[in-house]
């Protein structure tokens, strides 16, 4: 299969998916943050995604894909002799999913930079907000943190702290605009 037509196939898997709170829509995903992706799914840290690490990667997010399939897909990325995609090569498949998943859309193309970081906001919020209600109670922030491996979702008490820190109003719960205020400030910290 060819790159575009693996980037097709992957489209239709992945819309099939039963989540819809994660899409890799996001086209001013900066190398700093894909780096961290790339880090994170990278559970052997030896600085290769391996086709297995990918797989466990996305059916943690909800996303289900054979995974013969991911072979198939990342193997023309792979550099001969490696186990793996290595950082470069993870970004240039990001790049060509990207373009195979949006490169027809016009809304997306019409998009300010302004809007698509709302729409990447928008989109991580509903990652964390796993019942949809328009908040991100410490319990889900305590599932998501611990589904992604962090020691943080092991101890409800640092959860509520991360949550109290940003929680504004001071209703135990983070809203999507206290969500953006705090995504915000730390990417100009890390950016």
């Amino acid at each position: 299969m060819e790159g575009g037509d693996q980037g097709k196939a992957w489209k239709r898997s992945l819309s099939r998916s039963s989540s819809n709170s994660f899409k890799l829509r996001s086209p001013s995903l900066n190398s700093v943050r894909l780096r961290r992706i790339f880090d994170m799914f990278d559970k052997s840290n030896d600085g290769m995604l391996t086709a297995d690490e990918l797989s466990q990667a996305l059916s943690i997010l909800g996303l289900e894909a054979d995974p013969s399939e991911i072979d198939s897909m990342i193997s023309s990325y792979v550099k001969p002799g490696n186990p793996g995609l290595t950082f470069e090569d993870f970004e240039a498949l990001h790049q060509s999913l990207n373009n195979a998943f949006f490169a027809d859309d016009n809304e997306n193309a019409a998009l300010t930079e302004q809007d698509s970081q709302e729409s990447d906001l928008s989109e991580a919020f509903k990652v964390f907000d796993e019942d949809g209600d328009g908040f991100i109670s410490a319990k889900e922030l305590q599932v998501v943190l611990g589904k992604l491996g962090f020691p943080e979702g092991r101890e409800i008490d640092r959860v509520e702290l991360m949550i109290s820190s940003v929680d504004r109003n001071r209703d135990g719960r983070v809203d999507f605009f206290e969500f953006k205020d705090m995504m915000r400030n730390v990417m100009v910290r890390s950016g």
